[in-house]
């Protein structure tokens, strides 16, 4: 990693020392809050860059996964998040790409040191694409409308547009930040719960910003269930 002018336009940033201090948190993120896998077992996250251990991860199992289940389907039976305002469902999406973009700096490095890019494509490229792919989603819930199909005059045929329940997203390891936001988006949009698995090769930017959603300088009331 190369010395690269910090995103402000600030003095170029040393981020062999940044990735010296990095200590990513390897903790799984259920019901609001973060734990250890239930069994207790972890895994090691390697850097590719340098063979290096950069996390040790949770390595959740079944019992995990139907813990996850059950949390999901009770937030969105409360109606917390899937019975919200459009208007609502707007800001907080918003405020979330708007806090992908204060963490910029933070996620590129994650990203890099997670998959051996060069901290310039993953401040150019991933970081803003995945605060816009979020901004997409933000801006397309209240402008998207239900319809009354076309039928013969004695039916009424109408399509609208409702949250499914909880929506299970597997992201694969290559760009894993970027695909992240391509399940979170749509599936938070619509009012959905939302259950994220990230590669076991690449997990720690779907963790970072599931901690929760970045919101360690954001108010409680932005927390998505």
């Amino acid at each position: 990693m190369n010395d690269y002018t910090a995103q402000d336009g600030r003095k170029p940033i040393d981020w062999h020392a940044r990735a010296r201090a990095f200590r990513p948190d390897g903790q799984m993120l259920v019901d609001g809050r973060r734990r250890p896998a239930a069994s207790g077992a972890t895994f090691d996250c390697v850097s590719p860059i340098d063979g290096q251990l950069t996390a040790r991860v949770a390595a959740g199992d079944a019992a995990d996964i139907e813990g996850a289940v059950a949390a999901a389907r009770r937030a969105f039976d409360s109606g917390a998040w899937s019975r919200t305002a459009p208007r609502h469902r707007k800001q907080v999406l918003l405020r979330f790409a708007g806090l992908l973009r204060a963490h910029g700096e933070e996620l590129a490095l994650t990203e890099t040191l997670d998959m051996g890019k060069p901290i310039s494509d993953s401040l150019a490229v991933d970081v803003p694409a995945t605060a816009n792919c979020i901004q997409w989603y933000a801006e397309s819930i209240d402008k998207l409308y239900d319809e009354v199909a076309p039928t013969d005059p004695g039916t009424l045929a109408l399509v609208t547009r409702e949250p499914l329940g909880v929506v299970g997203a597997i992201v694969p390891w290559n760009f894993p930040l970027i695909m992240a936001a391509w399940k979170i988006g749509p599936a938070l949009a619509a009012g959905n719960s939302l259950i994220l698995k990230p590669s076991e090769k690449s997990p720690l930017t779907a963790i970072r910003i599931a901690a929760p959603l970045l919101l360690d300088d954001a108010n409680t009331d932005l927390i998505i269930p």
